[in-house]
């Protein structure tokens, strides 16, 4: 069990909010071998960036807004078998809403079409591909939701799936929780813990305003 006290939470949307593991790999997959590449490493690749980035960096002679635009609109129409992931409603159920927001490697248009399949809240406060420049493992989005909601970066907490975005929280200077959702716990020693699922979070508000977490831990915190 770990103990935390934070101002404010920012949730990766993939694999930490929603499981969208097999309708992402499902189009990923098609893309692939659509234009002859390897689909399980096109899958891999793609997890935790933007998907601009991920093109241009497996197949840069293509035209990639173009291909994005392709590839959205296949996610954006395409929910079958995306549902939220153990304790996600509930958890954000709990928080004050003006205390997190998602920070999302996909466009404001497919994290809103993600959640409201998954039948969760599309919160007010979103930082998705359409806000950034550079996106994980950068720290920019991260710091860019801690501006969003008017926190410093070490008074957030960062909940993650992905080495890309357990990357870009450490590099913002906040603590990071990961889930073993999408990867082996090996690929997630960076993160400060490791949360058994969000199910295992406990949330509560102390009298100061902030927020009292206690995460239930799959190994040994990395902080204090």
């Amino acid at each position: 069990m770990a103990l935390f006290v934070r101002q404010a939470i920012l949730f990766d949307l993939d694999g930490v909010l929603v499981d969208s593991t097999t309708c992402a790999g499902r189009i990923w997959r098609a893309w692939a071998q659509e234009q002859g590449l390897d689909p399980e490493r096109m899958v891999q690749l793609a997890h935790g960036r933007p998907t601009i980035e991920t093109i241009r960096m497996v197949a840069p002679q293509l035209d990639a807004e173009l291909e994005t635009a392709k590839i959205e609109e296949r996610e954006v129409n395409d929910v079958e078998g995306l549902k939220a992931l153990p304790g996600a409603r509930e958890l954000l159920t709990r928080l004050p809403p003006e205390r997190y927001a998602i920070v999302t490697s996909g466009s404001r248009r497919l994290a809103t079409a993600r959640l409201k399949a998954a039948g969760l809240p599309v919160p007010e406060r979103m930082i998705t591909a359409d806000d950034i420049t550079h996106g994980k493992p950068n720290p920019e989005p991260y710091l860019s939701g801690a501006r969003l909601l008017g926190y410093k970066p070490e008074d957030c907490m960062v909940f993650e799936d992905a080495p890309a975005g357990i990357r870009a929280g450490k590099a913002a200077g906040m603590t990071v929780v990961a889930l073993p959702t999408t990867y082996p716990l090996g690929a997630l020693s960076q993160a400060d813990c490791v949360a058994e699922s969000l199910g295992s979070v406990q949330v509560g508000i102390l009298a100061s305003g902030e927020l009292e977490l206690n995460v239930t831990t799959l190994q040994p915190c990395h902080c204090s």
